[in-house]
């Protein structure tokens, strides 16, 4: 409001000068008489003022040429002047379009088309760290890796772009299988920008094929801090760290550090069974059986699985079957249901030899649930109970062709491990590998194992009479019971003299 105010009065005043000034010139006389050598020229006052202003505009006009001589003379000598700014402006939006046409030729997957585009806006753009990136990523688009590396090299001299740089260099590396020097680059990569999620999960993942337990636990809590983990799997995986952090210590030599590192994971995760194992065996070793058998449940009532079982036997290494079967009574009452406590509980009855409470316990597992575990119990049983030799070949001859049951499969690749390990070897993935089965496939060929049953034997006691031997040949019997395998676990969880 004020300086429109100050502008109306401005104007008033301009015409009001203007008004008085013309009136001023036409009161001072005839004219003015302007004298060129022999030459004389009487102007009225309003001519007067024509020739002034006709003068200014000669000398303004003739201030402009001389300018414009110089500014061509620099524009010449190379310097900066208005003209090279209309030129550079030309060569910028010329390298723009060009610039928009790479990155159009990249998104459609043209690489050749894309680097020739990026090459000719480099041209017009001088020193455009744009180029070199497109260039780099059609020139690994087309398979040009020897391109893509030197345009990524390029983009290392300047900060702004020297991630960039360091990252395109490290994908490099590990699509060649150079982890080594991939997992240095991760870490020049994970300094300049510790928040980049998938330099985070690159990092981690060769931290981890390292056995850098303790860098990758680091990593591990920048994701938790940066928010790309979530706190309950942050948990997990640090337990899973943890654990290998405790095994490689545990093979150092250092059995107290790899104790104490092993309990500290089951805090982090006690359904993870590794390290509830672990800690039980590092709770054993301190003396403190109770708290080894507390470890064990908690983990049991999550996920039963017989290494667990073998480690609750372990507590009492050298206790008779019987005891040994009271003693389980506490454990399997926590998951009386599940197929791993009927196993376990047919496997403690073989060892105390009550074979029809064997049968009682494995209920209709074998038809229900046949694996090659289960079915390798009932023909224990069946060897325990006298049955015929027609009968318990039957048995191991389904477990022959049975499934395994739950094993340690990887989530990601499906590929199975004989133990648990927290690098997948086949493809790589950390802590991908889950105690469940392998999934069935949709196809299956017929093969000749089917068979392999009417074969060798039938399964069903009913389809031969039993044969009840004479008390002195139960030594015999006992005998040939042994040489039935009746677990599918790499431990048993009865030792040699409780079968004795």
């Amino acid at each position: 409001m004020l300086w429109s105010l100050i502008k109306i009065l401005l104007f008033v005043a301009v015409v009001a000068g203007l008004t008085i000034g013309a009136g001023y010139i036409m009161e001072t006389g005839p004219g003015v008489t302007v004298s060129v050598g022999t030459l004389e020229f009487n102007l009225g006052p309003l001519q007067a003022v024509l020739a002034v202003l006709a003068l200014l505009a000669i000398v303004w006009l003739g201030f402009k040429i001389v300018g414009l001589l110089v500014a061509f003379l620099k524009f010449l000598l190379g310097d900066e002047t208005a003209i090279s700014r209309y030129f550079d402006r030309n060569r910028e939006r010329k390298g723009y379009r060009l610039m928009v046409d790479a990155f159009m030729a990249l998104a459609a997957g043209e690489g050749k088309q894309a680097i020739s585009k990026a090459a000719k806006a480099e041209k017009f753009l001088q020193d455009s760290q744009v180029a070199k990136v497109i260039t780099a990523e059609a020139a690994q688009l087309t398979g040009e890796h020897k391109k893509a590396e030197e345009a990524y090299k390029a983009l290392l001299v300047r900060d702004d772009t020297r991630f960039v740089g360091i990252r395109g260099i490290m994908k490099q590396r590990l699509a060649d299988g150079d982890t080594d020097t991939a997992l240095a680059l991760a870490q020049q990569a994970y300094a300049l920008r510790p928040r980049h999620e998938e330099v985070q999960d690159t990092l981690l993942k060769l931290q981890a094929e390292h056995r850098d337990w303790s860098g990758a636990r680091k990593t591990l809590g920048t994701k938790l801090k940066t928010g790309t983990l979530p706190r309950d799997v942050h948990r997990r995986r640090d337990a899973v760290l943890a654990v290998s952090e405790a095994k490689d210590i545990l093979d150092s030599g250092k059995s107290i550090e790899a104790r104490e590192a092993a309990i500290e994971a089951n805090k982090l995760s006690p359904d993870l069974v590794p390290a509830s194992i672990m800690a039980a065996h590092g709770l054993i070793e301190k003396g403190k059986p109770r708290q080894a058998a507390r470890v064990l449940k908690k983990t049991w009532e999550v996920n039963p699985h017989p290494e667990l079982a073998v480690a609750f036997a372990e507590i009492v290494p050298d206790e008779d079957p019987k005891a040994r079967l009271k003693r389980f009574g506490d454990l399997v009452k926590i998951q009386p249901d599940h197929p791993e406590t009927k196993m376990l509980m047919a496997e403690l009855n073989i060892a105390a030899e009550d074979f029809p409470a064997a049968r009682r316990a494995i209920g209709d597992l074998a038809s229900t649930d046949p694996t090659a575990r289960a079915l390798s119990i009932m023909a224990a049983v069946e060897r325990g109970e006298g049955a015929d030799d027609a009968v318990v070949r039957g048995w191991l001859a389904r477990a022959v062709t049975a499934p395994r049951g739950p094993q340690w499969v990887c989530d990601k690749c499906h590929s199975t491990e004989p133990t648990w390990v927290p690098v997948c070897s086949n493809c790589g993935g950390f802590d991908t590998l889950a105690w469940q089965e392998l999934p069935k496939s949709e196809l299956t060929i017929p093969t000749g194992s089917e068979m392999l049953p009417l074969i060798v034997g039938e399964t069903e006691a009913e389809a031969a009479p039993k044969v009840v031997e004479p008390e002195g040949e139960s030594a015999d019997a006992q005998a040939d019971m042994a040489d039935v395998e009746i677990s599918a676990t790499e431990e048993p969880l009865v030792d040699e003299k409780s079968k004795a």
